[in-house]
């Protein structure tokens, strides 16, 4: 090469750096191997290869050429590679570092070093510091028409705006760095600030636009070859904020290995914290201490005084939720250095240390400090401050308690309604969890009971509590089911699957907010009795109503309950495939048990508003609800709801899926009971215009609950599966849908009382009452009962009589319970 040429070749391999790294490195080799003489341009190469490195998330080889043009460079080429190489050692995680390096390229390069200094200055967490400089140099550089330095500054800047909670502005920052970027032709750089825009409205806490941008940056970094840690880190962080813990540790293990990979080593302890945070929402409080303590290790190698603090809050946690002591030698040092939810949280658990220690005006001091979040930023941050206000008067003002609980608990409801995938809405509610148990607290120590039923009410299924609403059609998610239907590949469908859930979650929700619970005297039970279950200090509690008089009892523990109830379908699954004299015994000593601990001593008909590990229990079974109408709600303010719908006309619709031994026979059967029509092999779109215009369809077909993945739980018909993404896509839905399909009936429980299925979404979307089985039944047996059902339904009973008459009628125990109203 011609000494112009070369040096040439190298001032396009750094031009190339930024815009095409993948392509720049061996630009930059070749220049490194053929300049030996030309300096400048052996400096230049060096800088590009670091520096495209660097974009491609190889730090420790990046930092080994930022160095060397660092040597061969003088006066401001050298200022600049040592810009880069600040850089570098951020992302090593050697702050203190790169901050020397950065503060000697300061009086050559002025403003544009000074944008770099604040990057520094922010992962210190000195994010005040980081914003003025930011803001000097963003005068000056616009001044000087820098544009690629302004479009880079405005990309941080957004950053800690966002931090400082000034939403309106990052956004404004980012997007026109993002039109900035577009106009110099810096396309990955176009994706790194659409993952920006993502973590900016992950932390406003609006979950459909930050995915949208975070799937954006995904499909244009990985297309420029840049690197996908960082949005890995930032969906999981995202996921995490709507308690879908499962995923936020899947999508935050993949980021650490990622980032160890690349050598990022400063993004490596922020991720261990992040998976800290995973394993307390999930309750592993052993995993959580681990990874925090490896966090905090680091963070203090790396000189990150507020991460650090970070961490020792989350080991603080971790100790306290395991029940364990955990000493905190300077608290007040820790908290000074926090801000937002850590604060807060911080403050909380500080609190109730502070009550351990009998330290009374401590604890009143923190929580105080705390409940200054309820006026400002996030829902989320919000109701946490309503929490803490909460405790602040929970044993001195308990009215004031309450009405706190309250606020909190409707700022996360009005945040949560625009969600239009409902594994979000109802993953979400574990925010709800802590104010709602604080509010039955204080509604037990009253001894109001209509007060208790309130608040067992508020911390029942939150979603049920909103009127029906439906995300907007969306031709892209009908088109991946469809395709989902049409595969049989196994890991094609997993890719749909994930593709379906991931454009879902992109859907907003639209119609009114969430009503308020209903009250005791507003309920007309028609000579009912409801009972409703809750879990208080490890004992479960039965509140009944008849004729408006309200009763409390203490059913007993918790877990022996439990182990009682794990014994019925494991009796009724063996009495199904092979009926034997112990098993039957077993059934009918468990539930003659049950009975007594669970139920009123009446002859009435029962509404049932159980609390998690009830949800799944087959009523019929119970010797007292032999022959006795029996309804399961979500909860009491549901089944008011679906009570008072007014019913359409009674149409029938049926259907049934393949290789079900009698499913075509029985569907036939129905058909003709009914004289309507018996499509042969119905398709999913068969059924769904059948669920969109009829007033009562039955369904006969196999059926599967999803535990892992409880959208995807489906009635399996000729053309592929139905699942629970079709239904929620109906305008309109029965107002009676009947399943007889094992285990469709069951819901997947989540956070407390929220739950995910089949029968939970036609309830959601509406439907009135759902008869289904919470247990596999003979195939042979279910034709018997459901033609029982249905010749009483046509006589107009309701469909909680008919099933318990034709139950009675078959003399045998089933699964099949009636669900809504």
């Amino acid at each position: 090469m011609l000494a112009g040429s070369v040096l040439h070749a190298a001032s396009e391999a750094m031009r190339l750096a930024d815009v095409d790294p993948i392509r720049a490195i061996p630009l930059a080799a070749q220049v490194v191997r053929n300049s030996r003489d030309d300096v400048p341009a052996l400096a230049l190469a060096e800088q590009a290869w670091g520096h495209a490195l660097c974009q491609t998330g190889q730090i420790g080889e990046a930092v080994t050429h930022l160095r060397r043009a660092v040597r061969l460079g003088t006066g401001k080429a050298a200022a600049e590679s040592r810009m880069k190489l600040a850089f570098a050692l951020v992302q090593q995680g050697r702050p203190t570092s790169a901050l020397r390096e950065v503060d000697l390229a300061v009086p050559l390069l002025g403003a544009r070093a000074r944008s770099q200094r604040a990057v520094i200055l922010y992962h210190l967490g000195r994010l005040d510091d980081a914003f003025a400089d930011y803001q000097a140099a963003d005068r000056a550089l616009r001044r000087g028409g820098e544009k690629l330095a302004v479009q880079r500054n405005l990309v941080n800047r957004g950053i800690v705006q966002a931090e400082r909670q000034n939403f309106g502005l990052a956004v404004r920052d980012l997007v026109e760095a993002e039109g900035l970027a577009r106009d110099l032709g810096r396309d990955l750089a176009v994706g790194i600030i659409a993952e920006n825009l993502g973590f900016v409205e992950s932390r406003r806490g609006d979950v459909p636009a930050a995915l949208a941008h975070f799937d954006r940056a995904e499909e244009i970094i990985a297309r420029n070859g840049g690197r996908l840690a960082p949005v890995l880190f930032d969906r999981a962080e995202l996921l995490l904020s709507v308690g879908l813990a499962g995923e936020a540790r899947e999508h935050a293990s993949q980021a650490v290995t990622a980032f160890r990979t690349e050598g990022r080593r400063l993004m490596v302890p922020e991720t261990l914290l992040l998976l800290a945070d995973a394993a307390l929402l999930g309750r592993d409080w052993a995993a959580a201490g681990r990874h925090a303590r490896a966090a905090l290790a680091q963070f203090v190698r790396q000189g990150r005084d507020q991460h650090a603090a970070f961490a020792r809050a989350t080991v603080l946690r971790a100790a306290l939720s395991a029940g364990k002591p955990c000493r905190i030698s300077d608290p007040d040092a820790m908290v000074a250095a926090l801000h937002g939810r850590p604060a807060v949280q911080a403050h909380l658990d500080l609190a109730v240390v502070a009550r351990r220690r009998r330290q009374p005006a401590r604890a009143v001091a923190h929580l105080t400090t705390a409940s200054q979040a309820r006026t400002r930023g996030p829902a989320t941050l919000r109701a946490r401050g309503w929490y803490a206000e909460a405790l602040l008067h929970e044993h001195t003002a308990p009215q004031r308690a309450a009405a706190a609980a309250r606020r909190g608990l409707r700022i996360l409801d009005e945040n949560h309604a625009a969600l239009g995938a409902g594994d979000l809405r109802a993953h979400s509610a574990t925010h709800r969890a802590d104010l709602a148990e604080l509010g039955l607290r204080v509604a037990l120590r009253s001894g109001r009971l209509a007060d208790v039923f309130e608040w067992a009410e508020r911390g029942r299924a939150s979603r049920f509590l909103h009127r029906p609403v439906r995300p907007p059609d969306d031709p892209e998610l009908a088109a991946l089911l469809q395709s989902l239907r049409a595969t049989k590949l196994t890991h094609r469908q997993v890719e749909l699957e994930r593709r379906i859930k991931n454009r879902s979650r992109l859907l907003r929700a639209t119609g009114p907010g969430p009503s308020e619970p209903v009250r005791p005297a507003e309920l007309d039970l028609g000579g009912r009795v409801l009972v409703q279950y809750v879990e208080a200090d490890g004992d479960l509690l039965a509140l009944t109503l008849t004729d408006r008089r309200l009763d409390l009892r203490v059913v007993g523990p918790v877990r022996e309950v439990a182990d009682l109830l794990e014994r019925v379908p494991f009796a009724l699954r063996h009495l199904a495939r092979r009926p034997r004299p112990e098993i039957l015994q077993l059934l009918r000593t468990t539930t003659s048990t049950l009975d007594s601990l669970l139920l009123p001593r009446c002859d009435r008909p029962l509404v049932v508003v159980p609390t998690g590990l009830l949800h799944n229990v087959p009523w019929s079974t119970l010797p007292s609800c032999r022959g006795k109408p029996v309804v399961v709600a979500p909860s009491a303010t549901s089944w008011r709801s679906a009570a008072s719908r007014p019913a359409r006309p009674r149409t029938f619709a049926v259907a049934s899926g393949p290789g079900l031994p009698g499913a075509e026979e029985e569907a036939q059967a129905i058909a003709d009971l009914h004289a309507t029509t018996n499509p042969r092999d119905a398709t999913v779109d068969d059924v769904l215009k059948a669920l969109a215009t009829a007033s009562t369809v039955h369904l006969a077909a196999h059926g599967r609950l999803n535990p892992d993945n409880p959208l995807f739980s489906a009635l399996d018909l000729h053309d592929g599966p139905l699942v629970v993404y079709d239904v929620q896509r109906l305008e309109q839905v029965p107002d009676t849908v009947i399943m007889a399909a094992c285990d469709v009936g069951r819901s997947v429980v989540v956070s407390g009382n929220e739950l995910l299925g089949l029968a939970a979404t036609f309830l959601e979307r509406g439907t009135a009452q759902l008869i289904a089985p919470v247990v596999p039944v003979p195939d042979a047996e279910t034709k018997d009962l459901m033609l029982g059902v249905h010749r009483r339904l046509r006589d107009g009973r309701s469909p909680a009589a008919a099933l318990a008459e034709a139950q009675e009628e078959l003399g045998r125990p089933n699964g099949f319970v009636c669900v809504g109203a």
